[in-house]
């Protein structure tokens, strides 16, 4: 059975300068978003330079992936890849390298 293709996409290396606001707006033509926002540090507020984009459908996340991965935004290079749950993620910190 293929793997399905996730509607929630991880977006790394942006700008500081990057609000949620930008966020939305540079993946919006590529379909409708349930959500889109950047993770800021609790203390300051200030953004990581990370956030998360999520899709109404798995076509809308793939087309923003295949057209914004590697693109320069703001002057930086960002990556655009789909997100991992969090129980993905806590298993492949967990594997052992036998």
């Amino acid at each position: 059975m293929a793997k399905r293709f996730a509607t929630q996409l991880f977006v790394s290396r942006l700008s500081a300068y990057t609000t949620d606001r930008s966020l939305r707006q540079l993946f919006s033509p590529f379909g409708q978003i349930k959500d889109a926002r950047l993770i800021r540090d609790p203390e300051t507020q200030r953004p990581k330079g990370f956030g998360f984009v999520t899709f109404e459908s798995e076509d809308d996340a793939q087309k923003a992936l295949k057209s914004l991965d590697g693109r320069i935004v703001d002057g930086r290079l960002i990556f655009v890849e789909v997100a991992k749950n969090a129980e993905e993620a806590t298993t492949d910190m967990n594997k052992d390298d036998d």
